[in-house]
């Protein structure tokens, strides 16, 4: 087999770690299969190099703090490798360039365009561990590019599908896929499997197992995730397509406190009016999630969005500045909010789920602000007090206690 394996920062955070990772791939390899081992930067070596750079220039150009950033997961896959070598595993180690891993020019955040596997095939041809710097790429001048946060799941899924591996293995501190944040809700049981789209929006409502970026790029791929702890020998969790989800209403719950709800006052009921809002806040690259709509007597209508915290003060002065070009009357701003979301594959079939979500929060006494559905999901907002009761009373309401 062809196994891609990731490892987080905290399972290579120093040199005890580093050899507890290469005893691991170093039995995968023992077992026949052929490895490619895609790395982060140790421990909190990345918040360090940000607070360096501070240190220096405030205003630093986003290309050298690439530059800078993507000398941590350069400094692990070298150690990895030399690890490697010191208990007789045959290894070498590669940056994105060496990897062909080539990316867009958007700096701090760039995007995986594709990759030319044929060195590391050439590599694993001599039966080679290849161990890459995950979190990087290179422009189409050859400027190094960062991922964003979580790039490194994405680097290793990436790989997965241009290698067409078997599996890719991404091992962190966690040891699976809860029915919820184990910290939080403390009947949470771990999942034997759980599909792409489930995973996509537990990733994308807060829960921070996966990068949602990985398992989108997974599900396109088709490309068999298994999440596990790199500091246990317990099996993990699949993320895979799998079949009979019907039986199952809702698998997993998440939350977000990172959220603000923004309310544009007394606009006049027209499309194009809506569409004004949402691309003044397009432009300045601001994101909006729940959206609603409601319609006064009087020719008008409310607009409520919500934006993340750290978004929200661009958003509420983009639309002050505005208020004249959109022709409303006024703005609401409503702060410490949380998203409490149910996930689940053929929830939309099922009218049920809904009705348990909602009975829970009223069971409660927990007020919703604003609703969101999909065919997986169904998100309420709500007060960030209320988001660890609101997790415990909707995982309870839905037995996942019992899911496996």
């Amino acid at each position: 087999m062809l196994i891609v394996q990731k490892y987080g920062g905290s399972s290579v955070a120093d040199s005890t770690k580093l050899f507890n990772v290469a005893s691991r791939i170093a039995n995968t390899v023992n077992e026949g299969n052929s490895v490619v081992v895609v790395v982060s930067a140790q421990g909190k070596t990345t918040d360090y190099l940000i607070n360096l750079s501070k240190e220096i220039n405030l205003d630093a150009s986003k290309r050298e703090l690439d530059m800078l950033l993507a000398t941590g997961e350069q400094q692990s896959a070298a150690l990895l490798t030399m690890t490697l070598e010191k208990l007789g595993i045959n290894a070498i180690s590669m940056n994105a360039y060496q990897a062909g891993i080539h990316s867009t020019n958007t700096f701090g955040n760039a995007k995986i365009k594709s990759i030319n596997p044929g060195r590391i095939l050439k590599e694993l041809e001599t039966r080679k561990v290849v161990v890459v710097a995950g979190f990087q790429g290179i422009d189409e001048i050859g400027n190094i590019t960062t991922l964003g946060r979580g790039g490194s799941d994405t680097t290793a899924v990436a790989l997965a599908a241009a290698l067409k591996a078997d599996r890719c293995d991404i091992y962190s501190d966690v040891d699976g896929i809860y029915t919820a944040d184990p910290r939080v809700v403390t009947d949470a049981v771990k999942l034997d499997s759980i599909s792409f789209d489930e995973m996509l929006e537990l990733a994308s409502m807060g829960a921070k197992v996966l990068n949602n970026r990985a398992v989108e790029l997974a599900k396109k791929s088709n490309t068999v995730i298994m999440s596990a702890s790199s500091f246990s020998d317990a099996m993990g969790t699949y993320v895979k397509d799998t079949e009979g989800l019907e039986d199952v209403n809702v698998k997993g719950v998440a939350g977000d406190k990172n959220i603000v709800v923004v309310t544009v006052l007394g606009v006049k009921a027209n499309s194009m009016y809506i569409y004004k809002i949402f691309s003044l806040l397009a432009r300045e690259n601001i994101s909006v999630d729940v959206i609603v709509q409601c319609t006064n007597n009087v020719g008008t209508v409310d607009v409520s969005f919500t934006v993340k915290r750290t978004d929200a003060k661009d958003a509420i002065n983009i639309i002050n500045e505005n208020m004249n070009k959109i022709e409303a009357t006024g703005l609401k701003v409503v702060e410490n909010c949380a998203k409490v979301s149910a996930v689940g594959a053929g929830m939309v079939n099922n009218p049920g789920v809904a009705a348990g979500v909602f009975e829970a929060l009223y069971e409660n006494n927990i007020n919703i602000y604003l609703v969101s559905t999909s065919e997986v999901k169904i998100s309420a907002i709500i007060d960030e007090s209320n988001l660890e009761l609101a997790m415990n009373a909707i995982h309870k309401k839905f037995n996942m206690e019992n899911l496996h």
